[in-house]
């Protein structure tokens, strides 16, 4: 591939802009196109500090986001624990986060066009993209069309429902600055709020096939009612998100001959969380490297080095964590009982929502703590009310 072969980016969200940037940063002629190119997304926005460290121009931007330094976890029997982040999340609105993306990609030189891509033909060295301005032609094509992509078939395999997760939520106005997350009963998925600069995102996700969107809906609200934040009249929103299976993200096929995908479109989304945010500007990041090294089937062996094996790991624990058992209780309640009596437990939290602590080595650092965590749990249970004082200052005593 020449430096002047026209490298064609199809979709325009956090994978693709960034992907974008750099290839036109490198002087590579890089064609963006999108329909909508900035817009809003049902998802908390939220970066952790590992994103931020790896992007610290993130971490310095004057653009609007909030900085949130406390989280609450809620058990599906209503059990509560609140404590600092060790790392501060950054939550940016979507369409905020995406339109700097955008911009840093314009200002490098990018070409960026509001166009929907109908059709996609041709072979490597020679893609011809149809859109609604016409016939565009492109020597390399970047995928980074989300979960919904309407070339799934011809590049991508078809998703399954069974690899898909449901979302549904409002954007609520006000000022917060706790994040909540809220598991729930026989569901793979949680509530989520989110706080942002001037409004929150509150939500909440199911696997696709355990229950509807509409039932999603109605729990939702009646959660938000109990919890006393206003919904009604505050703008409502829904979105699928990929959640891959062991057997998927097994045979995932992500790159072929002059073509590749990033993202969400290539499925790079944990299947525990849902967060996709960093893989998908990772997965820009690595595609867009291999590109510029004249090397593009080396974005495929660094997603198998660095991305796959964390997200297999997760769908392998997924079922287990939402639904598992251990020391007769539900793995949510216990992970929730932990956090309120271990210190040691809440730092392994505090890790995770940093991006610091990764799936592979989880149940070795949790062998290692264990110890520690049963202690801390036995002296906080055996902690007496011995005066009055001792009551008001100590937050396990009951």
């Amino acid at each position: 591939m020449t430096s002047d072969s026209r490298i064609a980016i199809v979709g325009g969200g956090p994978a693709g802009a960034f992907a974008a940037s750099m290839l036109a940063n490198a002087g590579r002629n890089a064609l963006l196109f999108d329909e909508k190119l900035a817009w809003e997304k049902p998802c908390g926005g939220g970066l952790t500090y590992k994103a931020l460290q790896q992007y610290p121009f993130l971490a310095d931007t004057q653009i609007a986001h909030k900085s949130i330094e406390h989280c609450e976890l809620i058990s599906p029997s209503g059990q509560r624990v609140r404590f600092p982040l060790r790392y501060p999340l950054a939550i940016f609105s979507r369409f905020v986060l995406n339109g700097l993306l955008l911009e840093r990609a314009r200002q490098a030189g990018a070409e960026v066009r509001q166009e929907r891509i109908t059709r996609i033909s041709g072979q490597d060295g020679d893609w011809r993209l149809t859109a609604n301005g016409g016939e565009y032609r492109a020597s390399f094509l970047i995928l980074a069309t989300g979960a919904r992509n309407p070339f799934r078939g011809q590049f991508v395999p078809p998703i399954s429902s069974a690899d898909l997760v449901a979302t549904a939520g409002y954007y609520i106005p006000g000022r917060h600055s706790l994040v909540q997350i809220q598991f729930l009963k026989e569901l793979s998925g949680y509530i989520w709020v989110f706080p942002r600069p001037d409004h929150c995102s509150a939500g909440i996700a199911g696997r696709m096939g355990e229950t509807t969107t509409a039932r999603l809906r109605r729990m939702l609200e009646s959660w938000l009612d109990a919890n006393g934040l206003r919904w009604e009249g505050a703008p409502f929103y829904s979105h699928i998100l990929p959640a891959l299976r062991t057997e998927t993200l097994e045979t995932l096929r992500v790159s072929g001959e002059g073509w590749a995908a990033i993202g969400d479109c290539a499925g790079l989304v944990d299947p525990i969380t849902g967060e996709g945010l960093y893989y998908a500007l990772r997965s820009g990041e690595l595609c867009a490297q291999a590109v510029l090294e004249d090397c593009p089937e080396q974005y495929k062996i660094r997603l198998e080095e660095e991305i796959l094996p964390e997200l297999r790991c997760a769908a392998r624990v997924s079922h287990r964590f939402y639904q598992g058992r251990v020391f007769g209780e539900s793995v949510l309640e216990r992970m929730v009982s932990f956090s309120l009596q271990s210190e040691t437990f809440r730092d392994l939290m505090r890790d995770l929502f940093a991006g610091n602590q990764g799936y592979r080595d989880l149940r070795a650092r949790l062998y290692r703590s264990l110890p520690a965590m049963m202690a801390e749990g036995l002296a906080n249970t055996l902690k007496l009310p011995w005066n009055e004082s001792q009551l008001a200052t100590d937050p396990f005593a009951e």
